[in-house]
C-alpha cells in the first residue's frame, strides 16, 4: 500500500522528515518535549477544520465493528456510538 505524506495528501511519502519538525522551532526535530502543549490553559482542545462525509467512513466503521465482534465478545469500546 502506498504511504502518502501527512502534510500534503497528494504527495507520496519520501521520508523527508518535515512532519517531524517542531511546531515552535522549525530548525528542531520533534523530541516529544511537550513544550508546545504547555500553554497555561485549564483545558486542551483540538481544532477540527474539516469533516469529510463521503460515506466511506461509515462503511469502514461498520466493518471494523464486525471484525471486532468476531475477535471479542466485548463491544464496550463502541458504547459511545450507540443509537438512542
Amino acid at each position: 500500500m502506498t504511504k502518502y505524506c501527512v502534510l500534503d495528501e497528494t504527495k507520496v511519502c519520501d521520508d523527508c522528515g518535515e512532519c517531524n519538525r517542531c511546531d515552535l522551532n522549525p530548525d528542531k526535530i520533534c523530541d516529544n518535549c511537550m513544550e508546545c502543549l504547555k500553554t497555561g490553559a485549564d483545558y486542551r482542545a483540538i481544532e477540527i477544520d474539516e469533516i469529510i462525509e463521503d460515506g466511506t467512513a461509515s462503511e469502514t466503521y461498520e466493518q471494523l465493528r464486525q471484525d471486532l465482534r468476531e475477535i471479542a465478545e466485548d463491544d464496550t469500546p463502541f458504547d459511545c456510538f450507540k443509537e438512542e
